[in-house]
């Protein structure tokens, strides 16, 4: 299929701005209006070759990798938000006692849908768009990219996150100034995809 030159002019020529966005993680509220700051990963493809009696051929593989999911948040002042990312990663840990796995596992029996046990469904599905977590384990995340008049105008969806890091917090009664506590969190996830506010698909663009 050919396209004319007029096709391939961009439509838009606003420029994405860093501060123009909004992120959530179904499994942490208290986090989500504390967020500052957070990144939508680089993906890289892996390369293969294809042997000749010349020059070998590169050619595209078939194995994606993804960058780990980055967040900074600022720290409330009961650490309520600190507490619900230690929490989920001393559940996914459980380095005192198997209790505290179980525990995590209950933590999500009252997520929707409230049918059944969770505990006996495939963590962090959401068949039905990023509005359900089915799962205590992982969580289901968005990032909402929004248009210079703060609309959302496009969903990047990450789908079965969770925690493998989060920094820690440092007291010092001898700063000069009160800058506030923040900690940054870091996520493993399993793919993420882009799609239209409020849609149920993906969608996926080529040039």
């Amino acid at each position: 299929m050919t396209t004319s030159g007029l096709q391939r002019q961009p439509t838009q020529l606003d420029y994405a701005s860093p501060t123009q966005f909004k992120f959530g993680i179904l499994k942490l509220p208290k986090v989500e209006y504390f967020c500052t700051a957070v990144n939508i990963p680089g993906v890289s493809l892996s390369s293969e070759t294809f042997a000749t009696r010349f020059k070998p051929i590169p050619i595209p593989g078939a194995e994606l990798t993804y960058e780990q999911l980055q967040m900074t948040f600022i720290v409330d002042e009961n650490l309520e938000n600190y507490q619900e990312i230690h929490g989920w990663l001393i559940g996914l840990g459980f380095p005192s006692d198997d209790s505290e796995y179980l525990n995590l596992l209950a933590s999500g029996q009252d997520r929707f849908p409230t049918t059944g046990s969770n505990t006996t469904q495939d963590a962090g599905k959401a068949p039905k768009g990023p509005t359900q977590n089915l799962g205590p384990v992982y969580s289901d995340a968005t990032l909402n990219v929004l248009s210079s008049k703060n609309n959302p105008i496009l969903e990047c969806r990450f789908q079965d996150v969770y925690p493998i890091s989060l920094s820690g917090l440092n007291y010092d009664q001898q700063a000069t100034d009160i800058d506030y506590l923040t900690a940054s969190v870091t996520f493993n996830y399993l793919i993420y995809k882009f799609a239209d506010p409020g849609g149920s698909s993906t969608k996926i663009t080529a040039s």
